[in-house]
C-alpha cells in the first residue's frame, strides 16, 4: 500500500472517534484538499473504538464492525489512506483489512502480544510514546513490531505527565527517539495539551490554544510528521474535544508548520 513514513513531512489528522459518514466524509474531504493543494502526505486517522475512557459512560466509537465500514467509505470516496488504533490481539487482522497504518495508543505501548501481532499483519505501525516513557525506554516497542514483520514504523510523542493533570512535551525527544529508534518521530500536538481528568465531569480536559505553538516548536525542534485530531465543531466532538483543532484553522495551522519545518532543515544545511 505503499510508503507512508518516508516522505517527510507528514500528516496524521482526523476526528478522535468515527462519527457518522457525513461527517468523516466532510473531514476527509477537507484533508483530501489540504493535502493536494500543500503536496503534502495526509493520512486520515479516526478511531472505531477509543477503549481508554476515562469514565465508564465515555464515547467510544461505533466499534469494529461499523467502525471500519465507515473507514472503509472515507478511503474509497478520498483516496486518503487510513489510520485507526487497535486495542486488542483480536481485532488487529480485522482492522489491517481496512486500515493501512495501525496505530498502538500510548497505554499499550509495551503490550508484547499486541505489538507483535500488529507487525505480523503486514501494515505500517505507529506507536505513541507512553506518557510515562523515557525516548530510551521506546525501543523496545520499535524492535518488537520490527520482529514482528512490519514494513514501515513510525513513534509518536505526545507528551510526558507533570503532576497529576498536564503534560510537557520535551522538544530534545525527537532527537533522543529518532537515535534511539532509528525511525520517523512524530509530534501528536493536539493530546499534547490534554488534561487528563480535569473535565468538568471527570473526562479529559484540554488547551486547544496551545496547539499551534507546539506544532510550531516541534516542526523547529526535529519531527517528521505532524499528528492533529480536528473536528468542524470541536465542543461539539463527542470525544476529546478541548484537545481537538477546528477544522477550518488546519489548512493555516499546518501550513506555518511547514515553512518553519524547512526553513530549520534549511539553516541546518547551511
Amino acid at each position: 500500500m505503499g510508503q507512508h513514513f518516508g516522505a517527510t513531512p507528514f500528516l496524521i489528522a482526523g476526528p478522535c472517534v468515527v462519527e457518522s459518514d457525513e461527517l468523516n466524509l466532510r473531514v476527509g474531504e477537507a484533508l483530501a484538499e489540504l493535502a493536494a493543494k500543500l503536496g503534502l502526505h495526509v493520512i486520515y486517522k479516526a478511531s472505531y473504538d477509543k477503549a481508554n475512557r476515562s469514565r465508564l459512560k465515555g464515547a467510544r466509537g461505533p466499534g469494529l464492525e461499523r467502525g471500519l465500514k465507515a473507514l472503509a467509505l472515507v478511503r474509497s470516496a478520498t483516496g486518503l489512506p487510513i489510520l485507526t488504533d487497535v486495542h486488542e490481539v483480536g481485532q488487529v487482522l480485522a482492522a489491517a483489512q481496512v486500515a493501512d497504518v495501525l496505530q498502538i495508543p500510548a497505554f499499550l505501548c509495551r503490550q508484547t502480544d499486541l505489538l507483535g501481532a500488529a507487525g505480523r499483519a503486514g501494515r505500517a505501525v505507529n506507536v505513541k510514546k507512553g506518557q510515562w516513557m523515557s525516548p530510551e525506554g521506546m525501543r523496545g516497542a520499535v524492535e518488537k513490531l520490527r520482529a514482528g514483520g512490519a514494513p514501515e514504523v513510525a513513534v509518536t510523542e505526545r507528551g510526558t505527565f507533570f503532576g497529576y493533570g498536564d503534560l510537557v512535551v520535551d522538544m530534545r525527544n525527537f532527537a533522543r527517539l529518532r537515535a534511539e529508534c532509528g525511525v520517523p518521530v512524530v509530534f501528536d500536538a493536539t493530546h499534547a495539551v490534554q488534561q487528563p481528568g480535569r473535565g468538568e465531569d471527570g473526562s479529559s480536559g484540554g488547551l486547544r490554544e496551545f496547539i499551534p505553538p507546539l506544532l510550531y516548536a516541534a516542526a523547529a525542534a526535529g519531527a517528521d510528521g505532524f499528528f492533529l485530531e480536528t473536528h468542524p465543531d470541536p465542543d461539539r466532538a463527542p470525544s476529546d474535544g478541548p484537545n481537538m483543532l477546528p477544522l477550518d484553522q488546519l489548512p493555516a495551522v499546518v501550513g506555518v508548520a511547514l515553512d518553519i519545518w524547512q526553513r530549520a532543515r534549511e539553516a541546518v544545511r547551511a
